[in-house]
């Protein structure tokens, strides 16, 4: 079983990487193949641009790197968004990797009368939000509902792939690395063992 792990932050010393690199380390440990998807790194350019809109009018070809991104989720079996929480939403490199990959005709398609097909029932998706603010004060303003709504329900549900898990690190900017460590630790175990508890499953029938 193959997991793709996708960080969107542009320091590789971030908290971040970091728990991408504990994700990344606590699946392998379980037994599992894990591929690195580092946007910024890799310099992916999230704007939505001619090219792609073409696509999406049905007149295009899928862009040469929008096609090797969705060939990376085409062989993964688990796909993990690692990233910072900005304005309580994703970072606009990540958002853009959604919107430029997550395209129709790839991930779901609606044809007039025959209706609408979700084509990514194969994947199991984990959301890893790193958040400045507490837990509180998230779920006082109703941030948790509204990931549900537009991450869960918006992006992944609506393309058929399934909601491993939405995991929130909190107060991030205010606590140290060291006292951020064990709970990173348990977040990737948690992951790791998601992703075998899946394997198991789909060996059994």
């Amino acid at each position: 079983m193959t997991t793709l792990v996708v960080v969107s932050h542009s320091d590789p010393d971030s908290l971040t990487h970091h728990v991408a690199r504990s994700v990344s380390d606590a699946i392998r440990v379980a037994g599992n193949t894990v591929e690195t998807a580092d946007l910024a790194a890799e310099n992916f350019d999230p704007r939505f641009e001619d090219a792609d809109l073409k696509l999406f009018r049905g007149n295009g070809t899928t862009p040469a790197d929008v096609r090797a991104e969705q060939e990376r989720i085409d062989r993964a079996d688990h796909l993990v968004l690692v990233f910072p929480m900005y304005w309580w939403s994703m970072p606009a490199l990540l958002k853009g990797w959604i919107d430029r990959v997550f395209v129709s005709g790839w991930a779901y398609e609606y044809s007039p009368g025959v209706g609408f097909d979700k084509k990514l029932d194969r994947l199991t998706v984990h959301l890893v939000a790193l958040a400045g603010d507490d837990a509180d004060s998230l779920e006082r303003h109703g941030v948790d509902a509204a990931f549900r709504t537009q991450i869960e329900r918006g992006i992944i549900e609506y393309c058929g792939a399934t909601v491993g898990s939405t995991n929130f690190l909190y107060e991030t900017d205010t606590r140290s690395r060291e006292a951020l460590d064990a709970e990173v630790a348990d977040l990737a175990s948690a992951i790791a063992d998601q992703v075998v508890v899946r394997q198991k499953a789909l060996a059994s029938g």
